[in-house]
């Protein structure tokens, strides 16, 4: 579409004003034959007015402590039930090992999510922050997506917040952005049908920014979802952080079908990746970050992503499980040199940050 479209002129005169931009452009926007980069040039014009020439990484590990889930989506290729062959519970002492290699490794983020076992008790979820916080207390607990503290609810009868407040008094950090998929029910239904709905993920993240919680919000795209669908879910945060400011960041992320039910899918190509990337950086105007995460982005696209609104490539992440099990031909870890490589070559300053987004100060240096 020809750059001097009213509709994107219109478009490019409230971003450069600071103005809101409203769901009917967003979906505009999500339009294929809307130029690519004419949007990319908006969106790192709103990301270099948050960041600078700044781009954050951290230095953080991944736990899976099962796959086991009750909740076996046809979008994902990670879980599984209790008898099947790949199925796997990790005990107490390997748990604490990959918390030991994260420390020996100089993290400061251990991110925790898995599968919802239908035969652990909440207390097992509880104790494995309780013995993490324990053993290595200088280790941020990222953990447990707000549909495994729905399930924490639903097994003790008890509200969100006493979950969370008896999670963080174990040592719970941050909630991650995770099972928020696509919000909207005619896709959620299809994708997710058993999964916590959207209104239960919202009100998880709400109870946790009154308990002062910080979390990310993410959205899982590039499967059968449209753009009113993604306009719906960005439009769903953006109200719930101009509530509560209890974001901070969003993680946009590919759908890799293979092995999922889904698998006759494609997935989403490059052009379609900076697409999302840029156009949540502009719909998005109250949240701070956005992140290219490379793990299910690809190394490469995750890059060029930060000339399309993104400001953050998370960091070395290591033992992800979930989007290598759905065919992610990512590496399984970054180390702090490639990550600070691709940064500069993007003409830009890396910068480590702990998952508060506080500079990390490492040799006295920051």
């Amino acid at each position: 579409m020809p750059l001097n479209s009213p509709t994107f002129d219109r478009i490019r005169d409230k971003v450069l004003s600071g103005q809101r931009l409203t769901g009917a452009e967003g979906e505009f926007l999500f339009q294929p034959e809307v130029d690519l980069h004419a949007i990319g040039e908006l969106a790192n014009l709103v990301r270099r007015r948050n960041s600078g020439d700044v781009v954050y990484y951290n230095i953080n590990a991944h736990l899976n402590p099962t796959n086991v889930c009750i909740y076996r989506c046809p979008l994902c290729a990670y879980s599984c039930g209790p008898g099947d062959a790949k199925a796997y519970v990790m005990d107490r002492d390997e748990i604490l090992s990959r918390g030991q290699e994260a420390v020996d490794a100089g993290a400061t983020e251990l991110h925790i999510v898995g599968g919802v076992h239908p035969e652990k008790p909440f207390d097992w979820y509880r104790d494995i922050l309780r013995d993490f916080h324990e053993t290595f207390p200088r280790l941020h607990l990222k953990a447990w997506t707000a549909v495994e503290i729905a399930w924490f609810a639903s097994l003790t009868g008890r509200s969100y917040e006493a979950v969370l407040a008896e999670m963080i008094q174990a040592g719970l950090g941050s909630l991650p952005g995770g099972g928020a998929e696509v919000f909207h029910p005619d896709v959620r239904g299809r994708i997710a049908p058993r999964k916590a709905d959207a209104e239960t993920w919202l009100t998880v993240h709400r109870a946790a920014h009154r308990l002062g919680l910080r979390s990310n919000a993410s959205m899982l795209y590039g499967h059968v979802e449209t753009a009113a669908h993604r306009i719906d879910h960005l439009l769903r945060l953006r109200e719930l952080q101009d509530e509560t400011g209890g974001f901070q960041a969003f993680i946009p992320l590919a759908f890799h079908p293979e092995g999922t039910q889904l698998a006759h899918l494609k997935r989403p190509s490059g052009l379609v990746d900076l697409r999302v990337v840029a156009v949540s950086r502009l719909i998005l105007d109250n949240f701070d970050h956005i992140k290219a995460y490379w793990i299910s982005l690809g190394v490469g696209t995750a890059q060029v992503a930060l000339a399309y609104g993104a400001d953050d490539l998370d960091g070395t992440v290591r033992q992800e499980r979930i989007h290598h099990d759905a065919g992610a031909t990512s590496p399984q870890v970054l180390s702090v040199d490639q990550l600070c490589r691709l940064i500069r070559e993007a003409g830009r300053e890396p910068v480590e940050r702990d998952t508060l987004y506080r500079r990390v100060a490492r040799d006295g240096t920051t």
